[in-house]
């Protein structure tokens, strides 16, 4: 579910008002074993964050971590169902222009200070500025009013019908405002150092091997959490990885740690379970974006090329191990209700493509070279590289030479997003619950922004794109909204400023010995209160 009729929001809130003051799920609450106290619970995350607040960044492993130490207003359950975290009730107009928020009450921040919802409207305002996704998320937002220290309500200028579902702690993060006031939030200390309303409190951060974790006892959620302290650890070999967690020297690894071939065998170890749920609130697409400042690129004869010289099927059997499904367009077939599969196909054809690539006039040379380009391929697991070496493969067939460049995750950044040195990349972009959320950044010409990571990367503007994105992140008609989507993606697919392949399964891998660890929608992103270790 993306959207929410104010019926279901409703519905969900009395729900949530049930289970509020355990923190817990219905289904949670049938639970007989009792949650154990105490212990150290040991977690692996690849690669180690740039930053712990997810205000600035949308790492993946920031958000990771982000939660356990800094909060939002809501939660979601697996069923996408929102529960209360910061906030503890909510209504929303009946034009949609006005969320109204009751704050949790007795809730300090790590550093002491009182929490009040001049700390959430201070978030807003710095969420609408400097978060990637949350230029678009937030666009609509006039002013957030605080007539009360636990009341905070946001006006809109248009209805933003995803909203709600866009205030959890890995998309929208509540951050002290007494610690980031007067500073430029890309590098106020926080975001190394944070200081949040969390279960956990940040000890120590020691780069290349590990962030420290300790229980808040000061939680907002009496008795919670269950943990004693968390381990957050960085191993960049797979292998050491998957030794790690058969030895239960690791607990917990989201996000496919090991490579997706050594699957079965982890499978098989009855001490592991692997969990495929708690990743629909951030739905992945793999793909191929390129700089349209390129001067082959630019070429839109060239762009279908590559795509004809592209073999999702092989994508999925040799790098993806049969993990992954066709994903062509440009938002998740994960979206049920906005994605089309009817837009036009550059299905895997490698005549066609060299006759494309001839018919531009860019033929083979006597080293069967038509041209050659540099691929930067996301620095993130093992996957991203095979996904490289098949993309130069593949386009070596058509007479296109790829280097290969490989890199740390700063420098990619870097090299990418705010030098704009590349020709074209791959990279796996999160969808996120909602398209105006996840989706927009990608191909909205307002979002070109050198310097900010995971946004419009290709430099792509099409004025149409931006007039149906732009309606449909304030169009409440769930109908009319569709459609304004599935005409977005009929243009993508034809302009082909990248190439999305496929979406894979994302999986954690955990010890059984470590319960309630996948209870939300955003499972690794969740803040672990609840989490805890059997003898």
């Amino acid at each position: 579910m993306n959207e929410l009729s104010r019926r279901q929001i409703a519905k969900a809130f009395l729900l949530a008002s049930g289970a509020a003051a355990s923190g817990l799920a219905p289904r949670q609450l049938l639970a007989a074993e009792e949650p154990r106290r105490g212990g150290t619970l040991n977690i692996v995350i690849q690669p180690e964050p740039p930053i712990l607040v997810s205000l600035t960044h949308t790492a993946g492993p920031t958000t990771r971590v982000n939660a356990k130490v800094t909060e939002g207003l809501v939660t979601f359950d697996l069923d996408f169902n929102p529960r209360p975290q910061l906030a503890t009730a909510w209504q929303i107009s009946d034009d949609g222009l006005r969320y109204r928020f009751e704050l949790r009450r007795g809730v300090k921040w790590h550093d002491g200070k009182d929490f009040s919802s001049a700390d959430v409207a201070y978030s807003i305002e710095l969420l609408k500025q400097h978060h990637p996704r949350g230029r678009g998320t937030l666009s609509s937002v006039r002013e957030v009013l605080t007539p009360d220290p636990h009341i905070a309500e946001i006006v809109l200028d248009k209805p933003a019908p995803y909203l709600l579902a866009a205030l959890t702690a890995s998309e929208s993060p509540i951050v002290p405002r007494h610690v980031y006031e007067g500073s430029d939030p890309s590098t106020n200390a926080n975001g190394r150092a944070p200081i949040g309303t969390g279960p956990f409190v940040f000890k120590e951060w020691k780069q290349g091997s590990h962030i420290l974790l300790e229980r808040n006892p000061n939680y907002w959620d009496p008795g919670k959490p269950y943990l004693d302290r968390i381990v957050i650890r960085f191993i960049a070999d797979a292998n050491a990885r998957a030794v790690a967690l058969e030895t239960g020297e690791i607990h917990y690894a989201p996000d496919t740690p090991v490579p997706l071939g050594q699957i079965e065998a982890l499978k098989a170890n009855p001490n592991l379970v692997i969990e495929t749920r708690g990743y629909d609130y951030q739905p992945i697409v793999y793909r191929l974006e390129f700089n349209l400042a390129n001067p082959h690129f630019a070429r839109p004869e060239v762009r279908r090329a590559v795509a004809h010289a592209i073999d999702r099927e092989a994508i999925n059997r040799v790098v993806f191990y049969g993990w992954s499904r066709d994903a062509p367009a440009a938002i998740s077939p994960a979206l049920k209700q906005f994605y089309n599969p009817d837009i036009p196909r550059h299905d895997f054809d490698p005549k066609k493509a060299e006759a494309l690539l001839d018919a531009a006039g860019l033929p083979r040379g006597p080293d069967g070279t038509r041209f050659k380009v540099f691929h930067d391929y996301m620095p993130y697991s093992e996957t991203y590289q095979q996904l490289g070496a098949y993309t130069r493969q593949a386009l070596a067939n058509v007479g296109i030479g790829v280097t290969l460049r490989a890199q740390d995750v700063p420098t990619w950044f870097k090299r990418t997003y705010t030098n704009r040195d590349f020709d074209f990349m791959s990279n796996g972009m999160s969808h996120s619950f909602d398209p105006t959320v996840g989706v927009q950044r990608l191909y909205w010409s307002k979002n070109f922004k050198p310097g900010v990571p995971f946004s419009n990367g290709s430099g792509y503007s099409n004025p149409e794109v931006d007039r149906l994105l732009e309606a449909a992140a304030v169009e409440s008609d769930p109908a009319k909204r569709r459609e304004l989507f599935r005409a977005f993606q009929v243009i993508v697919a034809t302009d082909l400023p990248d190439i999305n392949l496929v979406t894979g399964a994302n999986l954690t891998i955990a010890s059984r010995k470590l319960r309630d660890h996948t209870t939300t929608i955003d499972g690794p992103s969740a803040n672990f209160a609840n989490v805890w270790l059997q003898a």
